[in-house]
């Protein structure tokens, strides 16, 4: 099997016993694009069709930015910074945040003091 199959036969497995809420670690992390995009919109159907929440924990911000409406950012283990996906990724407030989100949607971070991720 691919990785997307793969992926698939697991929310497959997960959704047959009809939960409202589901954890996805890194769901699309091994994925090429096109992949992650077609893993994404099947999560998205999914979510609507069977009203899910999603606990999605990832490195990767495009997908977050696809697939939020509430984010926490960790670091070390500790809760940075938390809101709305548009709050957070619009405009981050902490400077751990700030790095994140240049690194991942290649945006010079400019302010004096941003933290290196």
């Amino acid at each position: 099997f691919s990785g997307g199959q793969r992926q698939r036969i697991a929310i497959a497995r997960a959704i047959v016993l009809q939960p409202r809420f589901l954890v996805l670690d890194e769901p699309t992390s091994a994925l090429d694009m096109s992949v992650q995009a077609q893993i994404v919109d099947l999560l998205r159907q999914l979510q609507k069709d069977h009203n899910l929440a999603y606990l999605f924990i990832s490195h990767d911000l495009k997908v977050i930015r696809a697939m939020a409406h509430e984010i926490l950012v960790m670091r070390r283990g500790r809760v940075v910074e938390q809101g709305t996906a548009d709050a957070i990724l619009d405009n981050p407030q902490d400077p751990y945040t700030k790095a994140l989100m240049a690194a991942a949607f290649e945006i010079k971070a400019i302010e004096p003091g941003a933290v290196n991720v």
